[in-house]
């Protein structure tokens, strides 16, 4: 498990709702803070929050 910092994980918290992050706001936060989305993806099951909507089959 690779070690997220606490800013990614805030972002990805806080642009979640009811337990779920959209895959465009995914990006958006990746596009934002210049970070893969593995980063976004790893932070997002360390949190429990699912991915959905993906358009890309990226997580």
């Amino acid at each position: 498990m690779e070690h997220i910092s606490a800013e990614v994980l805030n972002a990805v918290k806080e642009a979640a709702e009811d337990g779920k992050l959209t895959c465009v706001k995914a990006h958006h936060i990746g596009e934002k803070l210049n970070i893969s989305l593995a980063i976004i993806g790893e932070a997002a099951n360390q949190l429990g929050i699912k991915i959905t909507k993906c358009q890309l089959g990226c997580f």
